[in-house]
């Protein structure tokens, strides 16, 4: 603990918690901070001023990052037929109907993404216990439920980051590793904030956007000038 202790501490030194840091500058010194004996993965959190209490002000959505978000995403599907082939010949890691249903119905889900053909939905809605508290139900509204299993299946290995605000209005995503240059994650981090900024409910009064900040998995996490991300404001 006291090492850990010493290693936080020394992160921080030359961080200004109260400064908002232009994009370029944050990145910079989120990568000199990401230290750990892993590759961190560079986080972004967004304050959003919605009460996702009310449905119609529920933000959500996916978002393909330009650069990948450097990860492995294990993907489960749940179909038939030839569109189970389809899914298998994409790179699906599980693929399955009832099989699949009472794996995880047990609670065994070895996947990250979940993904349904429609006609799987009558099946896949009796796992809401399950998969709901963990994010994963799919959805049409975010590509998850579709006939076109191949591409979405391609998409979520190929970056696309599944985004939904929580209770106490906060997004929150991985957008790239810290491995990658500062170019990547800029052009990453622009890419997911334009995707929630489109997201805004229309029922959403006030600032939209109250706060964002940066980190990685292990260092301290930096407020963004919202301006420097966007151009402008939301």
């Amino acid at each position: 603990m006291a090492k850990a202790a010493k290693r936080i501490a020394k992160n921080s030194e030359g961080i200004d918690r109260q400064k908002f840091y232009g994009l370029d500058e944050a990145v910079k010194l989120v990568k000199e901070r990401a230290n750990a004996k892993f590759n961190e993965t560079v986080e972004i959190a967004m304050n959003l001023g919605v009460d996702p209490r009310h449905s119609d002000q529920m933000v959500r959505g996916v978002v393909n990052l330009p650069n990948g978000a450097g990860h492995n995403l294990r993907v489960g599907v749940f179909a038939k037929g030839p569109k189970a082939e389809e899914a298998k010949k994409a790179g699906a890691e599980v693929v399955g109907a009832e099989d699949l249903f009472e794996i995880v119905n047990k609670g065994q889900i070895d996947f990250d993404r979940c993904i349904a053909t429609p006609d799987m939905m009558g099946l896949v809605g009796r796992l809401g216990k399950v998969l709901g508290p963990r994010g994963m139900m799919p959805n049409p509204k975010v590509g998850t439920v579709t006939m076109d299993v191949a591409g979405a299946v391609k998409a979520a290995k190929g970056g696309a980051v599944e985004f939904r605000v929580e209770k106490a209005g906060i997004i929150q995503a991985g957008v790239g590793k810290a491995s990658f240059s500062d170019e990547q994650l800029n052009q990453n981090i622009k890419a997911f904030v334009d995707a929630v900024i489109k997201a805004k409910p229309p029922a959403a009064k006030g600032t939209y956007v109250k706060k964002l900040s940066i980190s990685s998995s292990m260092g301290p996490g930096l407020k963004l000038d919202l301006a420097s991300v966007t151009g402008g404001g939301a």
